[in-house]
C-alpha cells in the first residue's frame, strides 16, 4: 500500500521537489555559461557534467535540506560538484562571481576541493573512489576520539559519501569495506546514484545484483530505492505487477535508450513485450506519451518522498548503503543517451529548458527565478530554516605543545629506522602532551617498521577490548599489544590505499572534529607507490601527517628488487603539501621529527615524509649544534670546504659512510674538498625554484639555501652526487651555479645480494665515488 503523509510532511516534499528543479537548473546553467557564453581565449572545451548533476539533484536536495544534520559530513560525487555549489549559492555561501567563473581561474573548481573552493567542503573529491572510502575512515577517527574522551557520543555525525555507480568498479572501495568490517564501522552512509551509465557505456547488469550480498556480508544495511511513488501507485492497478516485472528484467542499455527516445518509444516497446498480458494495454492507455515517459522514469532516486522516507528510516548508527535508481541526465534532453557523460545541452536546448521553468532571459542566475515573489519567499525561508544553514564553521583546534628537543637515542652505530622507534617509545613514556596526541598506523608492518615499542606502551585501538590470547597463555612474545579503547595504534590490513586514506582522515581530525591528532604512519618505502593516488589525495586536501617510508633503497640488500625503492626521493620532491627529509644520522632524525610535529600544526605547514633505512651506520661526532638550522633548510656541510674549493662530494642518507670514506681518500688530492650532507633534496630544490619564481614575478630574488651552501666553492667547481635512489634527486644541484656534476645513484631495478656486492654493482661504494671524482677532476 502507498503511505499517505501528513500535510506538514507534504509541504516538505513539495519544497524539496521545487529545490530539486532549482538545483538542476543552476548546475546546468553554470556549465552552459562556461562553455557557450563566457569568452574562450584558448578555444578549448571547458567541460562539465550536466547529465551527472541532473541524476543527483533529488538525492542531494533531500539529503542537504532534510536529512543532513550540522555534525554530518559529506563527500560529494566529483561530477556532481556544480550541484554542491548551487546548494551553497541558495544558502548564500557561494558568490555569483565564482559561479560565473566555473572552471576558470579563481572560480568554482571542477570537483569539490577543501583548499581551492570558497564554500565549506568536508572532503575533496576528484579521483573516483577515494572520496567514498575516506568517509569510512573518518567515521573510525570519530570513534577513536569518542573512545579517548575527546568527543561526546551524542555529537557523533554521519560520514556520508555520494557516489556514481561506476565508482563501485574501484577496487579501493572493497579494500575499505573489508577494513571497516574489521573495525566495526558505524555512522557511515554510502548513497549510490545508480544511473546505470559510466563514462563510456551503460554499466553491466549482472554485477550490480551482487552488491547487496557483498555489503550485507560486511555488516551493512542495504536499502534499495528502485521505484518512485508514481510507479508504486501504478503497480497497484490492474496490469501493474506485469509492468513491474518488465521493469525489473529490462536490461540497463535498453532502459537508457528508451528513456532517451521518449514516451512513444516506451509505449511501442511495452505493447510489443507485454501488451497482450491482462490489463496492461488499458493501464498504458491511461497515460499519454509524455505522462508515460514521466511514469517510466519515476525511479526511487528522483522521488523526493521516497528518498525522505528512506533517509528517515536509517536513524541508527548501522552503516547503510542506499542504492538509488536514477536516470543520467534526468529532466534534460540528454537523459539516457549513452554519450551524455561529457555531453551538454546546446543553446537551443538550454533556451527551451529556461522557458519551461518560466525564467526570464537575462535573469538566469537569479536564485529563485521563475517562481514568483510569494513562492520564492517561502522557498528562501525553507532553505534558511534548514539545519545546514545553521552549521558552524569548521572548528580551530588547539595546538599541541612540542618539546624544544626530542631525545636522541644513544649508540655508536644506529639505523634511522631503529632510532625512529626508540624516539617514539621515549615520547610514549615521557608524559608529554605530544605523546597523548600521537596516533600511529601501518598496513600490517607495525613490527617490521619499529612501531612495536610505541604499541607495547600505548596499545592497539579497539572500541571493544580484545584479550591477547598468547599473553594469557603465558607464551613469550615481544609483542604485548593490548587492544582497548585507549589504544593509540590503528592496525590495518596490508592495503596501502587504506593506509593513506586512514592517514588522511586522522590528519583532518583538527578541522573536522576540533581535536588535533598527530598521525604517524609507517610503510615499506617501495610500496609508497602502491598508494600514491591516495597519498596525493590526502595532500591535496591539506591533511597533516608524518609518513615514514622504511626500509628504503637497494640497501635492503637481501630482499631483492621487489622490495628496493628507487624513485621515492623524486616522489618526495614532486608531491605538493609534503616535505621530504632523508636523515643519515639519529640526531638528524630527532631534529626532523620535532620539526614535523611542529610544522604539521602550522597554518602554512604541511605533512612530512621521512625516508629511513635499516642499515646501522657509525654516528658522527658533533662539536656543537651549528649544523641544525642548515639541516632543516635542506643540507649542511659535514666537512666544510676550503674557500674557493674546486670540488665537493654531495650525499643523501644512508650512503654517508661511503661518502665519508671517499672524502678521506680524496681530500689530499683535491685540496679543500667539501662533504655536503643534503638532508632534504625537496627543500633545497623548492628554495631554488622559489628564487626563480621571485625573479619572474618582478620581486627581488633572495639567495636560496642551495646558493648559500655552494657559494663556498669556486665558480665552475665539480660535484659528485650520490644517494641510494634516483640520481636525479641531487644531480640538478649543478644547475644552481653552473657546476659540473657526476651523478651516482640507482636508476634500475635492484637484485638480491649482500651490501658490498650491491653497492659495488650499482656504483654506490667509496671506490665508485673516487672513480667519479677522478673522471671529473683529474681527467683519468
Amino acid at each position: 500500500m502507498i503511505k499517505t503523509i501528513p500535510n506538514e510532511r507534504q509541504d516538505v516534499v513539495s519544497a524539496i521537489s521545487t529545490l530539486e528543479v532549482r538545483l538542476r537548473w543552476l548546475s546546468s546553467w553554470m556549465v552552459h555559461n562556461a562553455n557557450h557564453i563566457r569568452p574562450k581565449r584558448d578555444g578549448l572545451k571547458v567541460g562539465g557534467h550536466q547529465a551527472s548533476c541532473a541524476s543527483m539533484t533529488a538525492i542531494m536536495s533531500a539529503l542537504y535540506f532534510h536529512a543532513l544534520r550540522p555534525q554530518d559530513k559529506v563527500a560529494v560525487k566529483p561530477h556532481a560538484g556544480p550541484v554542491l555549489h548551487a546548494i551553497h549559492y541558495l544558502l548564500g555561501n557561494q558568490s555569483l562571481d565564482r559561479m560565473q567563473r566555473f572552471r576558470g581561474l579563481g572560480g568554482v573548481q571542477s570537483y569539490p576541493s577543501r583548499t581551492k573552493d570558497a564554500i565549506p567542503v568536508d572532503f575533496s573529491t576528484g579521483s573516483v573512489g577515494l572520496g567514498v572510502a575516506v568517509t569510512a575512515f573518518s567515521s573510525l577517527v570519530q570513534d577513536y576520539l569518542i573512545a579517548h574522551g575527546q568527543m561526546k557520543e551524542q555529537d557523533a555525525g554521519r560520514m556520508i559519501a555520494l557516489m556514481g555507480d561506476a565508482e563501485l568498479d574501484e577496487g579501493n572501495i572493497y579494500e575499505c569495506l573489508i577494513e571497516g568490517y574489521k573495525h566495526d564501522l558505524r555512522n557511515c552512509w554510502w548513497i549510490v546514484d545508480y544511473n546505470r551509465q559510466s563514462l563510456d557505456n551503460t554499466t553491466a547488469d549482472r554485477m550490480f545484483r551482487r552488491f547487496d550480498d557483498i555489503f550485507e556480508t560486511c555488516g551493512w544495511r542495504v536499502v534499495t530505492l528502485k521505484y518512485g511513488k508514481r510507479q508504486r501507485e501504478a503497480f497497484e492497478r490492474p496490469g501493474g505487477k506485469t509492468l513491474e516485472q518488465w521493469i525489473d528484467n529490462c536490461p540497463n542499455a535498453d532502459f537508457a535508450a528508451l528513456t532517451y527516445q521518449g514516451g512513444a518509444a516506451w509505449r511501442e516497446r511495452l505493447i510489443a513485450d507485454i501488451g497482450g498480458k491482462p490489463h496492461v494495454k488499458k493501464l498504458l492507455d491511461s497515460f499519454d506519451d509524455d505522462a508515460l515517459a514521466v511514469l517510466m522514469t519515476n525511479l526511487g532516486g528522483h522521488c523526493v518522498e521516497t528518498l525522505i522516507e528512506a533517509f528517515d528510516g536509517a536513524n541508527d548508527d548501522r552503516p547503510t548503503l542506499f542504492i538509488a535508481y536514477t536516470v543520467k541526465g534526468f529532466g534534460l534532453p540528454l537523459a539516457g543517451h549513452k554519450d551524455n557523460h561529457s555531453g551538454m545541452m546546446n543553446p537551443a536546448q538550454m533556451e527551451k529548458f529556461r522557458a519551461s521553468l518560466g525564467i526570464d532571459e537575462g535573469r538566469e542566475w537569479e536564485p529563485w527565478g521563475g517562481l514568483g515573489d510569494n513562492a520564492a519567499a517561502q522557498l528562501k525561508a525553507f532553505v534558511e530554516a534548514s539545519p545546514l544553514a545553521s552549521k558552524d564553521p569548521e572548528p580551530v583546534a588547539a595546538a599541541v605543545p612540542v618539546p624544544a628537543r626530542l631525545p636522541v637515542p644513544d649508540g655508536a652505530e644506529q639505523s634511522t629506522q631503529a632510532a625512529f622507534g626508540r624516539i617514539l617509545l621515549d615520547l610514549a613514556k615521557s608524559g608529554e602532551p605530544l605523546g597523548d596526541h600521537i596516533v600511529t598506523t601501518a598496513p600490517d608492518v607495525t613490527q617490521t617498521t619499529n612501531l612495536g615499542g610505541f604499541v607495547n606502551q600505548r596499545g592497539l585501538f579497539r572500541r571493544q577490548e580484545l584479550a591477547d590470547v598468547f599473553h594469557k597463555a603465558k607464551i613469550p612474545s615481544a609483542q604485548k599489544w593490548a587492544q582497548h579503547a585507549a589504544g593509540q595504534h590503528i592496525e590495518l590490513g596490508i592495503a596501502e590505499n587504506n593506509f593513506f586514506i586512514m592517514l588522511t582522515s586522522l590528519g583532518l581530525a583538527a578541522p573536522h572534529f576540533g581535536t588535533r591528532l598527530l598521525p604517524v604512519g609507517t610503510v615499506y618505502d617501495p610500496f609508497i607507490s602502491r598508494g600514491l593516488d591516495a597519498l596525493n589525495y590526502g595532500c591535496y586536501q591539506d591533511s597533516r601527517f608524518l609518513l615514514v617510508g622504511t626500509p628504503s633503497g637497494i640497501t635492503l640488500a637481501a630482499e631483492g628488487g621487489a622490495h628496493q625503492s628507487i624513485n621515492t626521493p623524486l616522489i618526495g620532491m614532486g608531491q605538493p603539501n609534503l616535505t621530504y627529509f632523508e636523515p643519515a644520522y639519529a640526531d638528524e632524525l630527532a631534529l626532523m621529527m620535532r620539526f614535523a610535529f611542529d610544522d604539521m600544526q602550522k597554518p602554512d605547514g604541511s605533512s612530512v615524509y621521512l625516508r629511513l633505512s635499516t642499515r646501522a651506520i657509525e654516528q658522527t661526532v658533533r662539536e656543537d649544534g651549528g649544523w641544525e638550522d642548515d639541516a632543516l633548510k635542506g643540507g649542511y656541510w659535514l666537512r666544510k670546504p676550503a674557500a674557493g674549493a674546486e670540488a665537493a662530494i654531495v650525499f643523501t642518507g644512508v650512503v654517508a659512510p661511503e661518502a665519508l670514506q671517499a672524502w678521506e681518500q680524496l681530500v689530499e688530492d683535491i685540496p679543500g674538498l667539501g662533504l655536503l650532507n643534503v638532508t632534504s633534496p625537496d627543500l633545497l630544490h623548492r628554495g631554488w625554484s622559489a628564487k626563480g619564481a621571485a625573479r619572474w614575478n618582478g620581486k627581488d630574488a633572495e639567495p636560496c639555501h642551495a646558493d648559500t651552501l655552494l657559494s663556498s666553492l669556486a665558480p665552475g667547481a665539480g660535484l659528485i652526487t650520490v644517494l641510494d635512489g634516483s640520481p636525479g634527486a641531487l644531480s640538478w644541484l649543478g644547475g644552481v651555479k653552473g657546476m659540473r656534476v657526476s651523478p651516482l645513484g640507482t636508476d634500475r631495478f635492484g637484485q638480491t645480494g649482500d651490501l658490498p656486492d650491491l653497492y659495488r654493482t650499482y656504483r654506490l661504494d667509496a671506490d665508485a665515488i673516487v672513480e667519479a671524482a677522478a673522471e671529473l677532476f683529474l681527467g683519468n
